[in-house]
Formats: structure tokens, sequence, C-alpha cells
């Protein structure tokens, strides 16, 4: 089979965009097993022989396709519904999408974890916007901690600051001002 420059690059490109989209179901992959990872405690301690077997060297794949069965959904626990405000705290209203209300019961998982994603911003945001000031990470996580809200991980002050600083580019609704210190992107300079 003998191709033309033309037909040859259009395969070339083709590949180039199977390949990308590879590449994203495989980031998507290993981003929802991490998460499980985290989500589902601390990991079963190895014997021995997995030990072993873990510090194996890893064989190179081949270079032949090997069909894979199709990626099972990742278990993410479905968010729960705020505390009600601490005393004192009664004019900060939780976000609406905090808690799945009633409808919420035929959607996946992850849609209601995104959601919950959501409400942890749209709290940081109320916190900031309350407090007047630009806040540190853990200043931000403690009072969405009243709240009701929590992250998952060793570290819930790096898990907000992730958060924060991933909402925090040109258009968005933060601005970042400093080692985990965040502002409203709306707020004047001081």
């Amino acid at each position: 089979m003998v191709l033309s420059e033309a037909e040859a690059l259009a395969r070339l490109e083709a590949l180039r965009r199977q390949r990308d989209a590879i590449e994203r179901q495989i980031a998507d992959l290993l981003l929802y097993l991490d998460l499980g990872r985290r989500l589902g405690g601390p990991a079963p301690s190895a014997g021995p022989a997995e030990a072993e077997r873990a510090a194996a060297p890893v064989p190179t794949p081949d270079p032949q396709p090997v069909p894979h069965p199709a990626p099972q959904p990742v278990r993410v626990p479905a968010a729960t519904p705020p505390a009600p405000p601490a005393p004192g705290r009664e004019g900060v209203p939780a976000p609406a999408a905090a808690a799945p209300v009633e409808g919420d019961a035929g959607l996946s998982e992850t849609v209601l974890a995104r959601r919950y994603g959501r409400a942890v911003i749209e709290a940081a945001l109320a916190v900031l916007e309350e407090a007047g000031r630009p806040l540190h990470a853990g200043e931000i996580l403690a009072r969405i901690t009243e709240q009701g809200f929590s992250l998952p991980g060793q570290d819930p002050v790096a898990a907000l600051n992730t958060r924060l600083w991933k909402r925090s580019g040109p258009g968005g609704p933060l601005k970042r001002l400093g080692e985990a210190v965040y502002a409203p992107a709306d707020a004047e300079e001081g």
C-alpha cells in the first residue's frame, strides 16, 4: 500500500488525535485511581511477597496493542450536607449545591462530587467576601469547616490550596496574592 504525502499526513494527524485522546483517558483514569485511593483511606499493608513484587522493575509494554476491559467507575462518596452554621455564623449561608437534593438521586457520584467541589469554592468566596481582606488557605479552611465542609486527604489545607489555586487564573473568581493567600478577583488591591 503506497500512500501519497497528503494521505500520509492525514493518517498521521488522525493517529495523533487518537494518541491525544488516549493520553487524556489515561490521565483521567490515573486521577480517578488516585482519588479513589485517597478517599478509600490507607492502603492495606502489603505482605513480603507483595512488597517484593512492588519493588521489582516494571517490564516494558509490548508494542502490540492489548485489549483492556472497560474501566469501572470509581466510587466517590456522595456529598454530605453541611452541618448547621456555628453560633455567630448565621449570616453566612452555605451554598445550595453543597447538599444533595431530592432530584439528585439519579445523578452519578462524579457529578455530585463536582457539585460539592464547586460548593466548596463558593463557600470560600463567601468567607473571603465576609472577611473583607485576603486570607490564607488555612484560615479559609477553618471557616468553611465551621459551615460543615470537609476536604479529603492527609493535608486538607493543601487540598483546599490546590482548588483555590486552580480557580485563581485569568477569568477565575479568585486571585492569588502570595503563597496560599487569596482574595476575590474583583477585590481592590490594597
